[in-house]
């Protein structure tokens, strides 16, 4: 594993949102949903492509809070032009469980 210095680390901007929208996505070579997600004042609202529907319901998803890489540049994922990289990780059967604060912490929250 190659190490980083901590400059390094403070390059990623990762911050906290909440999903205001979930839809599902078909079209999309893996299933996935889209999902728009509120990172307050600063930031706004910004759109993106999971493939988290292992666990996940759209329905079931707004109001969640999640954390997100919001410097990346825009990426187009089929049909959808993806603003930021929602985080998660992959369980024992690589179903995708999304990252996110156990407590509520005000929209648009640096990680640090």
């Amino acid at each position: 594993m190659a190490e980083i210095t901590y400059d390094d680390f403070l390059k990623v901007d990762i911050r906290v949102g909440r999903v205001t929208r979930a839809e599902p996505y078909p079209e999309a070579r893996t299933p996935a949903i889209k999902l728009w997600v509120d990172f307050g004042p600063e930031i706004g609202e910004k759109k993106s492509s999971a493939q988290i529907t292992a666990h996940y319901d759209p329905a079931a998803l707004v109001g969640k809070q999640v954390m997100a890489v919001v410097n990346f540049p825009p990426r187009q994922i089929g049909k959808v032009m993806s603003e930021v990289l929602v985080l998660g990780l992959s369980d024992d059967t690589g179903g995708v469980v999304l990252i996110g604060p156990d407590k509520p912490v005000p929209d648009g929250a640096r990680m640090h």
